[in-house]
């Protein structure tokens, strides 16, 4: 059974930091890539953060580059999302996901995710 299980979110005045963390089991972690991805009340699911099988190769959507940085410690069999200078729409439940693929940024090529964790920026 694969499991992704985020951790990590809150409640954070704007400019401030949070360091979320997905937690995965029943999966050859250290094999594939990681993506982040969040989704805001009314709005579609939108990608994030993307990061190969090693860690060296990592993308980022726009509006979160120079803001947001995506690491892995394989050992742990964990990914994790530090989100510096927050926004109020940064605000999002986060969700991370799994990939079979190389590079791949979309939505629909994720094969797996996690239930999870909500991000508040106030203002």
């Amino acid at each position: 059974q694969v499991r992704l299980v985020e951790s990590g979110g809150g409640l954070v005045q704007a400019g401030g930091s949070l360091r979320l963390s997905c937690a995965s089991s029943g999966i050859t972690f250290s094999s594939y890539a990681m993506g982040w991805f969040r989704q805001a009340p009314g709005k579609e699911r939108e990608f994030v953060a993307y990061i190969n099988w090693s860690g060296r190769s990592t993308y980022y959507t726009d509006s979160v580059k120079g803001r947001f940085t995506i690491s892995r410690d394989n050992a742990k069999n964990t990914v994790y999302l530090q989100m510096n200078s927050l926004k109020p729409d940064d605000a999002a439940v986060y969700y991370c996901a799994f990939t079979y693929y190389t590079g791949r940024y979309n939505l629909k090529d994720y094969q797996y995710w996690g239930q999870g964790t909500q991000v508040t920026v106030s203002s």
